[in-house]
């Protein structure tokens, strides 16, 4: 399994980008997952809590968002229960949680664009399974730019089977070097694996 984050804006150049690297990772025998959109509607809402507590918001505004969060597991549960009947699949995880795993590695209060978001998906996404992450980062994109690239360190750190390799989408990068980089990141996960299969 191989991860594929991407900013959540919805741009051609994003689908695009994600589009490209499904693409590739598929034509090279590797499974694509990717990240979850209503996780995302979920980060937005709880981020109202740290803004409360920390930055003197109206507790209304926290009470608003306990009740998105709620309203998307609603929204979703059926799904929810469904993935954790499931042999193939792993249910989304709580928002608490990933709050929990990003907070040990930045702030809550980091919430550029998908801020500690990111780095809690990343956790979740390793805990899963999934250690194989590409973290894209099209032109501009201060979250993965900033967050995605400053975290890559300790996460290897904390969790030394994670295989994360960080690829630049914009005009002066060229195709080329982002396939050799996906390849080269392929080729550290089949190995990887090799080694895990042995080892059992």
């Amino acid at each position: 399994k191989i991860s594929v984050m991407t900013p959540y804006l919805t741009s051609v150049t994003t689908n695009q980008m994600a589009g490209f690297i499904k693409n590739n990772l598929e034509a090279e025998g590797a499974e694509a997952v990717v990240p979850d959109l209503a996780d995302f509607l979920q980060y937005c809402f709880y981020n109202q809590n740290f803004k409360v507590s920390h930055l003197g918001m109206k507790k209304s505004k926290a009470l608003a968002g306990r009740l998105g969060v709620q309203a998307v597991e609603w929204f979703r549960s059926p799904a929810t229960k469904a993935f954790a009947e499931s042999k193939h699949f792993s249910p989304p995880a709580k928002i608490e949680h990933l709050a929990e795993m990003a907070s040990d590695i930045v702030s809550l209060g980091n919430q550029t664009g998908e801020g500690w978001f990111l780095t809690g998906e990343m956790l979740e996404l390793i805990e899963n399974g999934a250690q194989n992450i590409i973290c894209a980062q099209p032109f501009a994109c201060l979250p993965n730019h900033v967050v995605g690239k400053g975290v890559i360190k300790e996460l290897r750190r904390l969790h030394p089977q994670s295989n994360i390799v960080a690829i630049d989408f914009d005009p002066g990068a060229s195709e080329v070097n982002q396939l050799n980089r996906i390849k080269l990141m392929l080729s550290t996960a089949f190995k990887n694996m090799e080694k895990e299969n042995q080892s059992m």
